[in-house]
């Protein structure tokens, strides 16, 4: 009847409760099927010492790093995220009197929760422009989910051949994926592949346009005529849809303007703000394309190829992944009032 070895957490209390509620030793081991000699050592331990562990007291060799060291490599991350295990190891042993390898330094690290995390790449965002995302969002911070689904969004993108695999480590916390000494901060640049031009709204996926060249006013005018107008006249019969567009030179052109203005009855162009990517969920489905290129299992090797399948893969995003990327918008200007006009995780 009697168990052997020691007794579980669990166990040492299921003890402890019967012995407490007045049954006897004898009761007790009759009830819980341990052996007496068990039942009245395991409650002399609680009644002398409160245990109710069987775990022993920890052993081995004593922690080089004390709290004190942990606070001055906490101080080290902070004042360099992107320093090596080397030299992080290199500065703590500056003036200490016991020395640590890279090793202690690489688990004290992971006990602090620390990890060595690829940064978040966001847009470098000027004070200017920081004032007016956060007049954006609090002027649809009471926009509704069905009032985004109004909205028709629009953006251009490469995309490359080859990739580059160089990337810059930190060190950092799972919350401090945002913290500005986190991040590295990106800003637009040109380079090799195909440019391709693309719109969708919360009904449906819109067309996707290669751009053979680089875009123009006179280009996008004709994209904005051939494909913009029939999407927002088809999607929107009651004149009640927004086009967003970024501020692009091309946009701006004043031969856009004024076709703008012409179709003003049948739809309204969104006023849109500087250095958001984040705020405009085509910039997810971009991911999606580039996710699903580089899992082909057959490359692509020359542009013809490389623009058939962005075509391709465009062509099947199922529906629940662009329609739940329009209603995440509300989130996404909570996410700007909170930092106040700042760079968002999104």
């Amino acid at each position: 009847m009697a168990k052997k070895g020691d007794l579980s957490h669990l166990e040492r209390g299921m003890v402890v409760g019967a012995r407490r509620t007045g049954l006897s030793i004898s009761q007790s081991a009759q009830l819980l099927g341990f052996s007496r000699t068990t039942i009245s050592r395991v409650y002399k331990e609680w009644c002398e010492k409160g245990k109710t562990s069987s775990m022993r007291q920890s052993c081995g060799r004593k922690c080089l790093v004390d709290a004190r060291g942990q606070r001055r490599m906490g101080r080290l991350i902070q004042a360099d995220r992107r320093a090596t295990l080397t030299e992080i190891t290199t500065r703590y042993n500056r003036g200490m009197q016991q020395s640590i390898c890279e090793a202690t330094t690489r688990t004290t690290l992971r006990r602090m929760g620390y990890n060595s995390r690829r940064p978040h790449r966001v847009p470098l965002i000027s004070t200017t422009n920081r004032k007016k995302r956060l007049q954006f969002a609090r002027a649809h911070q009471n926009w509704t989910v069905e009032d985004w689904k109004n909205v028709a969004w629009s953006d251009e993108s490469r995309f490359l051949l080859r990739h580059s695999n160089g990337r810059v480590r930190i060190w950092r916390k799972q919350n401090e994926n945002m913290d500005p000494s986190c991040l590295v901060t990106t800003v637009q640049a040109g380079g090799g592949g195909v440019m391709v031009w693309g719109m969708f709204s919360w009904h449906t996926l819109g067309p996707l346009v290669p751009i053979g060249h680089r875009l123009n006013a006179t280009g996008y005018l004709s994209i904005v005529s051939d494909h913009v107008h029939p999407f927002m006249t088809t999607m929107y019969p009651s004149s009640d849809g927004y086009f967003q567009q970024d501020n692009a030179p091309c946009h701006k052109a004043r031969i856009i303007s004024n076709w703008f203005l012409e179709h003003d009855n049948e739809f309204t162009v969104l006023k849109w703000l500087p250095q958001s990517p984040d705020l405009n969920p085509i910039e997810h489905l971009w991911d999606v394309v580039e996710r699903e290129l580089r899992a082909l299992d057959v490359h692509p090797t020359n542009l013809h190829q490389l623009q058939d399948a962005i075509l391709s893969i465009w062509a099947n995003i199922c529906k629940e992944c662009f329609q739940h990327l329009v209603e995440s918008t509300p989130r996404r200007i909570k996410a700007v009032l909170k930092a106040k006009g700042g760079q968002t995780p999104d």
